[in-house]
């Protein structure tokens, strides 16, 4: 038994927190981490509440500006927030929204005037949070002739809402500050802010998105209007690959007012299947009821076609793992009353969907094939290509599964293993190279270093199919050395090493090297890129040496020109062409000990944007490549800090 505490425990112990209080105690109940994803988890959240007002009919424009002083503004040209008194709280509608998580035009659906049927936000906390966790916030609403503010501080309000001025638009702007004592960091990130409204554009046809950083000296601008909308979503993702149908399939089918699909499907030259599903413009990474939907009817349409067209044999069947190889669709639903698994909403659980989105996918992919025949032609034997090969990596993993690479626990014999197994405490650098690699293993500490030196380039995996990436010695030797398996047999509990770390030559081939890995990783591995254990190892460009000075090690031309400009002796300059020109101790010191190096966090933020990446940089079309590499260079400096 414990011991106990003495102390009163009475009717006056118990506290209840009033308002917007749990959200200030609790945030990471309401937005999740209070890190950079949870900052702009409010962006969303405000973007949201325009985003309905778009459902709804009422807008089809929505600004975002990061203002000077680091704040966020979304503007909407919508209805506006009701600004007129709510009889049973005694407050003007905005105040409601502002200061009641349980408050918004999200509850009592299309049978109460004004309310939405369908809704993207989270059950109506979403304002009322970002005001909650502001330092401070101003709304403003457009609405009957006048132009209705009235400002907060950290949730409270200073006034109640007041008449400044009169006009003739509508809609709403939300201006925000977020707070410094409750999230780790306030500085908006416009990369992250951009993919997010290019999504949103892309799943909302017509509707423009614009954003603009007024931040540091030149302003940034950017705007997104995609009247094709999902039709352009495949084809950017498509850009750069051989496609089988010219042009994205594309279809929308409803039923009442509050269920409505739109699907893209487009096949490309590669072996991995893209499937994005989204309810009410929300990405469910762990799918849900509409990707069941559509891949039961994807599988029985091409099924049917086969046999129509004598291609199948009548006891012949596709699996679903065979016609969508090479796939890359869209399925977006917007729904009223969705439900999800959990509050990030990653899998979707809505019943009715499942058989909503078959029986359209069947009705309207299936009358596309009908009318293709030549291309239908084309997709059935490239199913029939993957169904032999599925078989033939089937026999490979077989004989990988007899030979031990994916469970055995012999390591391979060029790791030099860390003496300490508890993997939250171990890491592992992959080495370019066996000089680079002897390097390491001697500047190393064993205690929870391990070193895995490759030999040369590996594989791109982005070109060949399973059985072949199995085959090759390098990823052979990763994929026991890391102990988590690959793909469907990939057990995250079984990895390792919490870290990886990826130690190549700062060059061009340094580089190369260390995407050929990154695509192995988010192809066969991706949860590892997804949870934060991949790392790209800095090593220094330059050494300078001088006297009176300790050595300097320099990570950059950045660098080495503020040293030129700041040191006014003479100084020694050598360069580093790669790992295997330092010596032990160097090593150790500038890119393997803890307390000095430099690591960067390998991250996903976003899955299309980075699929996109990998299939440019690793595909077939050079002169995509050289103009991505073009375009890109003056960032390389940003990219690597």
């Amino acid at each position: 038994m414990p011991e106990k505490v003495q102390s009163n425990y009475d009717a006056n112990s118990l506290r209840a927190l009033k308002g917007l209080e749990p959200v200030r105690e609790h945030p990471g109940m309401y937005i999740g981490p209070t890190d950079e994803k949870g900052l702009h988890c409010l962006v969303r959240e405000v973007i949201d509440n325009s985003i309905d007002e778009a459902l709804a009919g009422y807008c089809d424009k929505i600004d975002v500006i990061i203002t000077a002083d680091g704040a966020c503004t979304v503007k909407d040209n919508g209805r506006g927030i009701p600004t007129g008194i709510n009889e049973e709280e005694g407050i003007s509608g905005v105040e409601l929204a502002l200061t009641n998580l349980n408050a918004g035009g999200k509850f009592g659906g299309g049978n109460k005037a004004g309310g939405y049927k369908i809704s993207s936000g989270l059950h109506g906390v979403g304002v009322s949070c970002v005001n909650a966790l502001s330092d401070y916030l101003i709304a403003e609403v457009s609405q009957n002739g006048h132009v209705f503010r009235q400002s907060y501080k950290c949730g409270v309000p200073d006034a109640p809402l007041a008449i400044v001025g009169d006009t003739q638009e509508t809609g709403t702007t939300i201006t925000f500050h977020p707070d410094a004592t409750i999230l780790e960091t306030t500085e908006f990130n416009y990369d992250t802010l951009k993919t997010l409204l290019r999504e949103l554009s892309y799943l909302n046809k017509g509707l423009t998105l614009t954003l603009t950083d007024l931040r540091g000296e030149k302003e940034r601008h950017d705007s997104f209007c995609y009247e094709g909308g999902v039709v352009h979503f495949i084809e950017d993702i498509n850009r750069g690959k051989e496609v089988l149908f010219e042009k994205p399939v594309y279809f929308e089918d409803s039923e009442g007012d509050d269920k409505f699909l739109e699907v893209a499907i487009q096949y490309n030259d590669s072996y991995v299947e893209q499937i994005f599903p989204f309810s009410n413009n929300i990405r469910q990474p762990d799918g849900g009821t509409h990707l069941d939907g559509f891949k039961a009817a994807l599988t029985k349409v091409i099924n049917d076609c086969g046999h129509r067209l004598n291609i199948l044999k009548e006891n012949e069947k596709l699996s679903g793992e065979d016609v969508r190889e090479g796939i890359t669709a869209v399925v977006s639903v917007k729904i009223a009353d969705a439900q999800y698994e959990s509050q990030t909403k990653a899998k979707l659980c809505s019943t009715y969907v499942r058989g909503f989105v078959q029986k359209a996918v069947t009705e309207k992919f299936g009358t596309y094939l009908e009318e293709h025949p030549s291309e239908t032609r084309e997709l059935i034997m490239r199913c029939i290509t993957a169904q032999r090969a599925r078989e033939a990596a089937r026999l490979a993993r077989e004989e990988t599964h007899r030979k031990g690479v994916l469970e055995s626990t012999k390591l391979p014999g060029k790791l030099a293993d860390c003496s300490d197994k508890r993997p939250e405490l171990c890491e592992i650098y992959i080495v370019e190279g066996d000089s680079a690699g002897g390097t390491a293993k001697q500047g190393r500490d064993r205690r929870f270093q391990a070193i895995l030196p490759l030999r040369g380039k590996i594989l791109n995996v982005e070109k060949v199919r399973i059985n072949r990436v199995l085959e090759n010695e390098e990823i052979k030797a990763m994929i026991t050395a890391f102990g988590c398996g690959i793909q469907e047999n990939f057990d995250e509990s079984k990895l390792r090493y919490d870290r990886i770390i990826i130690m190549t030559d700062a060059d061009v081939d340094g580089s190369h090297i260390r995407i050929l890995l990154l695509t192995f990783f988010f192809r066969y591995m991706r949860p590892l890129v997804e949870n934060g254990h991949v790392y790209a190892a800095q090593p220094p460009l330059y050494k300078v040496s001088a006297k009176g000075i300790e050595d300097k090690y320099l990570y950059d031309d950045k660098a080495l020109e503020e040293f030129r400009n700041t040191f006014t002796g003479k100084f020694e300059l050598q360069r580093y062409k790669g790992l295997g020109e330092m010596n032990k101790e160097q090593l150790w010191e500038t890119t393997m000990d803890p307390a000095k190096r430099t690591l960067v966090r390998i991250n996903v933020e976003d899955a299309v944007e980075a699929d996109k990446t990998f299939a440019l940089l690793m595909g077939e079309q050079p002169e995509l490549r050289r103009q991505f590499i073009e375009d890109n260079a003056k960032l390389v400096e940003e990219l690597d800090v």
